[in-house]
């Protein structure tokens, strides 16, 4: 894949949209390809509608600081949608290619299919899906070891993490190109096994569900627990991951936590895996032994814990939250 491959993404909604601004943005050719056949009248309005929404993008990035707004032109003239007649034309040009039609395995399948026999023998081709696992749709596919899940987070534009999610067929050589094409354009990609939900949306889910429950239970207001989320879970997951949390502070202390909370909850969604106590009978608690989730052996663990702490204190000026000390002056 070359350094700025042309892309191509198999469908002009939001998803297909958003990644097309990130690619442009970092200096890509994108070709949104309409997979519906339509009217030329409902074509036109729909390509409008498409360059319509990326140039607005385009166009409050610039009012936010991250280019000039002489920059937009140049971007939009980056990205382009074909009609369905043109895509294998628009195809066979491309060095990577994403699909974002609706959440049908059958559609996604006969797009999918269809396209994999237009592009080159060794196009990259992956589903953008956040719901149907890999294995489901690379059956339709030609050659599917060039073929991978990769779910973007909305905005895709702005959003940094990126899943990439492999099937059974797909070349480990394919998963260290893709890598290498997201961070090329600034994104973070993490790789993560073939289950449903992947990382961000199976995590993501309990934890609005439980603030849902909340509210539905009495325990606080919409309001409160927003304002608990954005300044203390929130705050805290910006700078340290989940398991490095509990490295933070020790595996123990979840142990315990999770056991009192499931008795007095009465329900077993706070039960803790199991590899958290099996953690603790191998002295894996974490940070103070060394070893946790993560491993800490050979570390400064002095200078870790600054480091994360001045991300902390860094935040808080961020929200204008960082005050002085009160000191009494005589």
């Amino acid at each position: 894949m070359t350094r700025r491959a042309n892309i191509a993404c198999l469908g002009a909604g939001r998803m297909g949209r958003g990644i097309a601004v990130a690619f442009a943005y970092a200096g890509h050719t994108v070709t949104m390809i309409d997979v519906k056949v339509r009217s030329a009248d409902d074509f036109t309005r729909l390509e409008a509608d498409a360059l319509g929404e990326v140039r607005k993008t385009f166009a409050s990035l610039s009012k936010l600081g991250l280019l000039a707004e002489t920059d937009v032109d140049p971007l939009i003239a980056r990205v382009s949608v074909v009609p369905a007649s043109q895509s294998g034309a628009a195809l066979s040009e491309a060095g990577m290619v994403f699909e974002g039609v609706p959440e049908v395995v059958e559609l996604k399948r006969e797009v999918l299919g269809t396209a994999s026999k237009q592009v080159g023998p060794d196009t990259i081709i992956a589903s953008t899906t956040s719901t149907i696992l890999v294995d489901d749709l690379s059956v339709a596919i030609v050659n599917p070891r060039r073929f991978l899940n990769v779910h973007w987070l909305n905005p895709a534009y702005l959003i940094p993490l990126v899943e990439i999610s492999p099937g059974k067929a797909t070349g480990s050589g394919i998963i260290d190109q893709v890598n290498a094409l997201l961070e090329g354009i600034g994104k973070v990609p993490v790789v993560c096994a073939a289950t449903p939900g992947f990382i961000v949306p199976r995590i993501q889910a309990l934890a609005m569900n439980e603030a849902a429950r909340m509210v539905e239970e009495g325990v606080a207001s919409a309001e409160e627990i927003d304002k608990a989320i954005r300044y203390g879970f929130g705050f805290r997951y910006a700078v340290l991951g989940l398991l490095e949390f509990i490295d933070w502070g020790g595996g123990d202390i979840l142990y315990y936590a999770s056991r009192y909370l499931e008795g007095a909850l009465r329900s077993d969604r706070y039960r803790a895996p199991d590899v958290i106590s099996r953690n603790m009978n191998e002295g894996r608690i974490g940070l103070r032994t060394g070893a946790g989730f993560l491993d800490y052996s050979g570390m400064d663990v002095d200078a870790y814990r600054a480091k994360r702490l001045q991300a902390m204190v860094d935040l808080l000026r961020h929200f204008d939250l960082a005050r002085p000390p009160v000191l009494d002056r005589s």
